[in-house]
């Protein structure tokens, strides 16, 4: 009788490959030292990223942190194959939102999960995030790239990120002389970002059947063109104006819509006004259309084609349109502060 031989398993019989994952990061290091500012220490492979702080630039430094995913935009992605604006979704979502208090991006570090690791696919996402980290002035220094066979789909993963800023404390935001009459100033968004994709799907993909390739003449575009657009990078346009102008607050649209993010940086007893005097991206629009969305539903979901709001005087906002007008760039008034309970209203939505 012939004897049993159990079989000798690997980590690769299970779905893992060590050799993928090396090949991977010796993919990535040029891009990743691409972004290094001068306080970086170290190189890729550490078991921790180096930064060294120049205190001597401060007076009172303030680290101010964020973390985001992409959520379920990574699955127009996987439809489409195309994976390099993926990873600035990643970074924006965190440095537009630590922007959002004044901080100036110092590091990111990203965390990629996937089902099977595909060194090419990796280098693509991972440029993503690079070529956003150089945008955003700050520098990706280390991150995670986790081969989970059996947990996610061979073809998919999942990616967040986390960095850290520094502002000065006095020039914190958003500051407390916030008041009646003060302007909100909107500047425009590339498109969707990253919010509100699951009501994109469901109106998309379950109700209208739409395919991810079909050509949509009011948008220019195919459907997964434009639903892939990446999200805006906001820093190297705002950072020089914090210095320049008295802003007293910044709002990053990002889940939530208009009624739920501007209230975030209202003292008590005020409120905002908003007046549409700028012209809704069409995405926005056949989206409302197809999907038979409420008016308000739409402005509680996605940003409709603002990205960023700027709280300041009518002094301030004055110089700060002049300015925008002088290099070419887009931006609206489009409402004011008023009295209320840290709410929100909007023209021809709200009474």
């Amino acid at each position: 009788m012939e004897k049993n031989q159990d079989k000798s398993f690997s980590y690769r019989d299970a779905g893992v490959d060590i050799e993928a994952g090396n090949q991977a990061v010796e993919e990535i290091k040029e891009v990743v030292k691409s972004t290094y500012r001068p306080e970086v220490l170290g190189d890729l492979g550490g078991f921790g990223g180096l930064f060294a702080l120049n205190t001597q630039k401060y007076k009172e430094p303030v680290l101010v942190s964020g973390t985001d995913g992409v959520g379920t935009k990574l699955q127009i992605a996987f439809m489409t194959g195309k994976h390099n604006t993926i990873g600035q979704d990643a970074v924006a979502m965190c440095v537009n939102d630590i922007l959002a208090q004044g901080a100036e991006p110092l590091f990111f570090l990203d965390y990629l999960a996937v089902g099977k690791l595909e060194p090419n696919q990796i280098k693509e996402i991972v440029s993503g995030v690079a070529n956003a980290c150089r945008e955003s002035g700050c520098s990706l220094i280390g991150g995670e790239t986790a081969e989970m066979a059996g947990f996610y789909k061979t073809d998919e993963y999942d990616i967040a990120g986390f960095c850290v800023g520094i502002v000065e404390k006095e020039n914190f935001l958003p500051k407390k002389d916030i008041a009646i009459g003060d302007v909100v100033l909107g500047i425009p968004s590339s498109g969707i970002h990253s919010n509100g994709f699951s009501l994109v799907r469901k109106i998309c993909f379950d109700h209208k059947k739409m395919a991810i390739d079909a050509w949509v003449p009011e948008l220019e575009s195919t459907l997964g063109e434009a639903l892939l657009t990446p999200t805006r990078l906001y820093p190297k346009l705002i950072l020089p104006l914090l210095e320049k102008f008295k802003i007293k607050g910044l709002i990053h649209i990002t889940g939530g819509g208009f009624y739920d993010n501007i209230p975030r940086i209202l003292p008590d007893g005020l409120g905002v006004k908003i007046t549409k005097s700028w012209e809704i991206p069409a995405i926005f629009s056949l989206l409302q259309e197809w999907g038979n969305v409420d008016e308000r539903e739409m402005y509680r979901t996605f940003n409709m084609g603002i990205g960023m709001m700027l709280v300041l005087s009518k002094e301030e906002a004055t110089k700060i349109i002049m300015e925008f007008k002088n290099k070419g760039e887009a931006i609206y008034e489009i409402g004011e502060v008023i009295s209320g309970d840290r709410n929100v209203w909007i023209e021809g939505i709200d009474l």
